[in-house]
């Protein structure tokens, strides 16, 4: 079991940028693939950048070349660096490492992008 806590959200305009963190409560994220996922209300979730131990990334469509995922092995931290944002991407940003048999989600920072 691990836990996730997630940092950075909050209200920015079209256009603008925003860093979200993940925070590991112990060294995993050199070690597994950590991934980046979204809800919009009404909406399920959905994946938004994965990074692998061997430092490969994966982005959904509609944030390539937009946001960018990384990490910090030293402070057991993954971020998702955000830019060109849209109201679209407005969603609850999640966490998520594949430890044990089921997974561990963070609780989840809100982002809101006005037009």
């Amino acid at each position: 079991q691990v836990q996730l806590v997630e940092s950075g959200g909050g209200l920015v305009q079209a256009g603008g940028s925003l860093r979200l963190s993940c925070t590991a409560s112990r060294s995993i994220v050199r070690r597994y693939t950590m991934g980046w996922y979204r809800q919009a209300p009404g909406k399920q979730r959905e994946l938004v950048a994965t990074l692998t131990s061997g430092g490969t990334t994966n982005y959904a469509d509609s944030v390539k070349g937009r946001f960018t995922i990384s990490r910090d092995n030293t402070k057991n931290t993954v971020y998702l660096q955000m830019s060109s944002l849209r109201p679209e991407d407005t969603a609850v940003y999640y966490c998520y490492a594949p430890v044990g048999t089921q997974g561990n989600w963070g609780q989840g920072t809100q982002v809101t992008v006005s037009s």
